[in-house]
């Protein structure tokens, strides 16, 4: 298999850490894993231009990212670090919607 195709076989953080054979605290994987994997992808996403075209290269790019982003939360938690959009809205959203739009 590649390993493009290895990494489509991944589903959980430690699916990803084990895989890089990263060593990791299971109580910080546990309440950040979604945090985790989507910093890894937004580092990924960062880097997408310069990434190198060889396999091993590219492995290491990734371990290095994945790394970073589980470091992140071990230094930190997630209302901190502000992963997701819903820790970046300050004030509660309102949305208007007119009698006109509303159908009975």
């Amino acid at each position: 298999m590649s390993f493009a195709e290895e990494m489509e076989e991944l589903e959980s953080a430690e699916d990803f850490l084990q895989y890089f054979q990263l060593d990791y605290d299971q109580t910080v994987v546990h309440v950040n894993r979604l945090h985790i994997l989507q910093r890894f992808h937004d580092y990924l996403q960062q880097g997408a231009d310069s990434m190198p075209q060889e396999e091993a290269a590219l492995r290491a790019v990734y371990s290095k990212l994945l790394l970073r982003a589980y470091q992140d939360f071990v230094e930190s938690d997630a209302q901190t670090e502000k992963v997701f959009k819903v820790f970046h809205m300050d004030e509660p959203q309102t949305a208007f919607v007119s009698l006109s739009d509303i159908k009975t």
